[in-house]
């Protein structure tokens, strides 16, 4: 494998073998409707069917109107057979940055932060120079800054094909300010506005320093208060240790096959994800947060519009149009959806919401980086796993099956090269 080719997964995107053992499902719903237009029967086909393409385990949380739909399928544990069950709690990597974004807007509507204020303004000390006079708020958040992503900096071991730092790391404590310094002595990837931009996790730390300097709260106080607990997210939060509290999976990282057999990275210090990457959420949980927050519930009309006015952005290869914390996604046949996608080690995630809240998928796996790379290390081979995963989330989003068929086929549901390699995954499809 090429060094240049590993690192460019690890930071391409936002922070996704076969078992013999049987697979275990379980599923809740929710109708208060006559005319059902979820299909579940269906909905829990496709997601076993991740499952018996190899994924260890994963849950699923789907919603149509007042309609509601969740299920969990495999294994929680390859060791002891212990199957996933719906409403575990997940790492969700870069899903946290619409939540960071969420926070920062609300002090926008304060007047405390301006959007296009140079970032030197609040945080002279951190980004200095030129470089704070020309990076604006707004540059962070949508990806435009130009300052370089963190991760090599912070796992060394993977710049020569290694995954040792990761084990290494696993209880380190880093501060989010050194987190910057790496970031901003990575090299650039533009001119600060310049456009396409390109994915960075150092924006959302940067974020993160901004607004604990402007509430004088630690930031995942601050969004948890305001944020968390104001979208009624119960089963979501900042990891404040290395251990998630309450029932959750496993999460095995093979990166892509260097790892082998996978290792469970379920107990991490998170700092190194931060304000970029570090919530623990669940499916139920992201889909009312999204609910929440495109329904105007947790910032005004005016902010609102300004997170979603997106720009062209590039991750690992691919494109995205990326608005403050969050992304358009066009699935063919079926409409235009909002979210974001996550992956740190071992945790896979999306959610996409249509703009009235009212078709909603979100979806969370624990095997990640499954994929092999071909034989001259230049691209990542087709994987079922890939395909089953968009199956399930066309026949979760799209009403008609032959506009199922047209998006399942269209291979974009998780845009390749997303920021979900985000965190450390650096796939197709999921990311931090």
């Amino acid at each position: 494998m090429r060094i240049n080719r590993l690192a460019g997964i690890v930071l391409g995107a936002a922070l996704f073998m076969a078992t013999a053992v049987p697979m275990a499902s379980a599923d809740t719903e929710t109708a208060s409707s006559t005319a059902e237009s979820l299909d579940r029967a269906a909905l829990r086909t496709t997601l076993g069917a991740v499952h018996e393409a190899g994924m260890y385990g994963g849950y699923s949380s789907v919603r149509e109107g007042a309609e509601r739909w969740t299920g969990a399928s495999g294994l929680a544990d390859v060791d002891t057979g212990r199957p996933v069950k719906p409403g575990m709690r997940h790492r969700v990597g870069s899903i946290s940055k619409t939540f960071t974004a969420v926070a920062v807007l609300q002090q926008v509507e304060r007047g405390r932060i301006r959007l296009d204020a140079p970032v030197g303004d609040y945080l002279p000390d951190l980004v200095k120079g030129e470089r704070g006079r020309d990076v604006t708020v707004r540059m962070l958040l949508n990806h435009t800054s130009g300052i370089g992503d963190y991760i090599l900096g912070a796992f060394p071991s993977l710049a020569d094909n290694s995954t040792a730092s990761l084990d290494e790391e696993r209880f380190r404590s880093i501060r989010p300010e050194e987190l910057v310094r790496l970031g901003l002595a990575a090299p650039a990837t533009g001119r600060p506005g310049e456009q396409p931009g390109s994915y960075s996790n150092t924006n959302y730390v940067i974020a993160g320093l901004l607004l604990e300097k402007v509430t004088g709260q630690d930031a995942g106080t601050y969004i948890t208060r305001n944020v968390i607990d104001r979208a009624g997210l119960h089963a979501t939060s900042y990891p404040r240790t290395p251990y998630i509290k309450g029932p959750h999976s496993r999460m095995y990282e093979s990166f892509y096959g260097l790892i082998d057999p996978p290792r469970d990275y379920s107990v991490y210090d998170m700092s190194w994800a931060s304000t970029a990457g570090a919530i623990v959420s669940t499916t139920d949980d992201l889909n009312r947060f999204y609910r929440a927050l495109l329904a105007g519930r947790l910032i005004g009309p005016t902010a609102l519009e300004e997170m979603l006015r997106t720009v062209p952005v590039t991750a690992g290869g691919g494109s995205i149009d990326y608005g403050l914390g969050i992304y358009v996604l066009d699935l063919p046949g079926c409409g235009r959806f909002w979210g974001h996608d996550g992956a740190v080690f071992g945790a896979g995630t999306i959610a996409l919401s249509s703009r009235d809240g009212k078709r909603q998928l979100a979806m969370g796996w624990n095997l990640m980086k499954y994929q092999r790379l071909n034989e001259d290390s230049t691209a990542l081979e087709p994987s079922a796993i890939d395909d089953a995963i968009n199956e399930h989330i066309g026949q979760a989003l799209c009403r008609a099956p032959e506009s199922r068929e047209a998006a399942a086929g269209a291979r974009q549901l998780l845009p390749e090269g997303l920021p979900g390699a985000d965190l450390s995954s650096g796939q197709w499809v999921t990311h931090n």
